[in-house]
């Protein structure tokens, strides 16, 4: 039992550390595509 519920806690984080990787990313790459954005828009 003990080993289970160990088990479903690991996945239970590891889900949520991925999630604000993923989200991270989608951040950095907002930034990046805004950056461009300028970049054209002053040439």
């Amino acid at each position: 039992m003990k080993s289970s519920t160990a088990l479903l806690i690991a996945a239970a984080l590891l889900a949520l550390v991925g999630c604000n990787t993923v989200k991270g990313v989608g951040q950095d790459l907002q930034k990046a595509g805004e950056t461009i954005e300028d970049a054209v828009k002053k040439k």
